[in-house]
């Protein structure tokens, strides 16, 4: 498997109470590795023991401890160095009292200034699948850089899957723009909320039976409420979500599409697939940061 994507730094806080305005709150802070496109290669490789490769950007800042890190996990990272920008950093703000939600303050850094040029047909030798992180299309560089790799792997046969990413950034760009952008992938992995605005269905089932009317395979993850596999127009499964204590959900979502992805891989059927994303992603929120468990 080939994913592209985003490699950044997280800082993730984890407080107890609402920060207070014009002062301090006490919190615990840890410096960890993530982003999606980088969360999802580690992931699918810790899962599903396949060769799992990462087309990202980064900062000389970081190059080497990012790359020993992706290693750690299973990965062959293809990490270009950007000679200006520092790697992309994320703030990420975890509220323990409210089922370790998070909410990202997103500096992009170098991870989304990959572009075409980053690109070579070789990349896609001996893979069988090409993951797109969402977060590729919030930029007009990467932007570029999807549209290379999604024409190379349709004259190669390989199948594509997409994460939306982000509702927030998905909202700034457009539905519609997004949705060309996309046009012909085999897998799309959006989240309830991602759903619901690319389709303007307040329901998540609704909102995920549509998109497969646009895409072959629509999965949808709803939390705690588990995932949702479409098809033709149907939801044809409704996946649980597995029970965990949640420490911090950063990464969840990555860890629910690298278990996916790597079970699809393996031969699972959807169903069974998405069964496996939910078992990964239950694991992820048990954990600081959006990264498995460096293999042992």
């Amino acid at each position: 498997m080939l994913v592209v994507g985003d490699v950044v730094t997280d800082v993730v806080a984890r407080h107890s109470r609402a920060p207070a305005r014009g002062t301090d709150t006490a919190a615990a802070i840890r410096i960890v590795p993530g982003g999606a496109g980088a969360n999802v290669a580690c992931w699918a490789a810790c899962r599903g023991g396949h060769d799992v490769r990462l087309l990202g950007r980064v900062g000389a800042d970081t190059a080497e401890w990012h790359t020993r890190e992706l290693q750690a996990c299973g990965v062959r990272p293809r990490l270009v160095v950007d000679p200006e920008a520092p790697t992309g950093t994320v703030i990420c703000l975890v509220d323990t009292t409210a089922a370790a939600e998070r909410t990202f303050l997103t500096d992009s850094g170098a991870s989304l200034r990959l572009d075409s040029g980053d690109w070579s047909d070789t990349l896609l030798d001996g893979v069988a699948w090409l993951h797109l992180s969402g977060y590729l299309l919030f930029s007009e560089p990467s932007r570029g850089l999807v549209a290379t790799a999604l024409a190379a792997a349709r004259a190669r046969g390989v199948p594509v899957s997409v994460d939306p990413a982000s509702a927030g950034f998905l909202r700034a760009l457009g539905v519609e723009r997004f949705l060309a952008l996309v046009d012909g992938i085999d897998v799309l992995l959006p989240s309830r909320d991602e759903a619901c605005l690319l389709t303007g269905l307040p329901d998540a089932a609704d909102a995920a039976a549509e998109l497969s009317r646009h895409v072959p395979l629509v999965v949808a993850t709803s939390g705690v409420e588990g995932a949702l596999v479409a098809r033709a127009g149907a939801v044809c499964a409704r996946v649980p979500a597995f029970p965990a204590e949640a420490r911090d959900t950063t990464g969840a979502g990555d860890a629910f599409t690298g278990g996916f992805l790597a079970a699809l891989l393996s031969g699972a059927a959807p169903r069974d697939a998405a069964e496996e994303g939910c078992r990964a992603g239950a694991l992820a929120v048990t954990r600081v940061g959006g990264r498995p468990g460096r293999p042992t």
